[in-house]
């Protein structure tokens, strides 16, 4: 089968056109034809760092962690699809794992959900890594009807997944972002906009909050960012990061109690535990879809199998709003 495959690590590598052996469908998995596949930081991460992240595939590298395709063949002991189901996941692209930029992905049935209804194949490839590391971040800070919770990268891949999960939770949000485009889409997503820009994180907190501070943070931004989360939640909050690689004081969490939740959603797929629960997240999410209340929002620039250079490139400028995505 066609792959688009990588022969060295580093900023310049070049994916190149390349045959790989077609994978089977092997116990607990199913054999899915990939139609669309999405573009996430942390591929880009892959792709530059190589062997510095002890999670990257050994090279030759078919890289890609996101996909929406059609089931052809099911493995034994697979209960629950069916060749001829469509189906969506992050399943692939990191150390054994065969990743998405393939014809064919052999997918750990556990890492998987049927598609939902109302998306295309491509907005589908969008929503999986994103979308489950929203729901987690939501979820283990307790997010409820009623809360304040401020998004950090209200625009980017997980925030504009987390600003939609929090208003269906029934929070008031308030998200951050700059420039004209995100500040529209943030508004449009239901979110008062914030522009990290020019506001202050005490002016934030007394504009929304009246000066108590966030229910939640949720910082998909990280770094020297975190030490504002802190600042933005109110005595005893939650910030989850899903950015917090880095030394940081802790005391200002300390003085007001906060609960920090770090979030890396790919640990089931590392260490193979819990895999179950991405699959049970990726419906639950499909049914909120389909209820109308969370829609994945693509870049506006469209890129196929063969140009997946410049869709890693699209990426990395961060001149993309919205998931980039690449069709089969």
């Amino acid at each position: 089968m066609n792959s688009m495959s990588l022969d060295s690590y580093g900023a310049d590598s070049v994916f190149k056109l390349a045959e790989i052996e077609k994978p089977v469908a092997k116990p607990g998995h199913v054999l899915v034809r990939i139609a669309a596949t999405s573009v996430n930081t942390i591929d880009t991460m892959i792709r530059n760092m190589g062997a510095d992240l002890p999670l990257s595939p050994a090279l030759p590298a078919v890289l890609g962690m996101d996909f929406a395709g059609t089931v052809e063949a099911v493995g034994e002991g697979v209960t629950g699809f069916q060749a001829g189901d469509e189906v969506n996941g992050c399943a692939g692209g990191l150390m054994e794992l065969q990743g998405t930029l393939a014809e064919y992905i052999c997918a750990d049935a556990r890492l998987i959900a049927h598609k939902p209804k109302t998306l295309s194949m491509r907005e589908a490839a969008a929503l999986p890594l994103v979308g489950i590391t929203a729901y987690e971040g939501l979820t283990r800070s307790n997010v409820s009807k009623g809360q304040k919770v401020l998004v950090q990268g209200g625009a980017g891949g997980v925030g504009h997944i987390a600003v939609q999960l929090a208003n269906h939770l029934g929070a008031d949000v308030t998200a951050t972002g700059t420039g004209t485009a995100q500040m529209a889409l943030i508004s449009d997503l239901g979110a008062r906009p914030v522009d990290f820009m020019t506001a202050k994180t005490a002016d934030v907190v007394a504009d929304n909050t009246g000066g108590v501070g966030f229910d939640v943070v949720f910082d998909t931004v990280g770094g020297a960012n975190m030490a504002n989360s802190f600042e933005a939640a109110k005595l005893n909050g939650h910030v989850s990061s899903t950015v917090a690689l880095l030394e940081i004081d802790l005391t200002p969490a300390h003085f007001k109690g906060l609960s920090l939740h770090v979030i890396f959603m790919l640990l089931p797929m590392i260490h193979d535990v819990g895999r179950e629960v991405h699959g049970n997240i990726l419906k639950s999410l499909a049914e909120t879809v389909d209820a109308g209340a969370l829609k994945p929002v693509l870049d506006e620039k469209k890129f196929g199998f063969t140009d997946v250079n410049e869709a890693y490139a699209r990426l990395a400028s961060g001149q993309a709003i919205g998931k980039v995505v690449i069709d089969f």
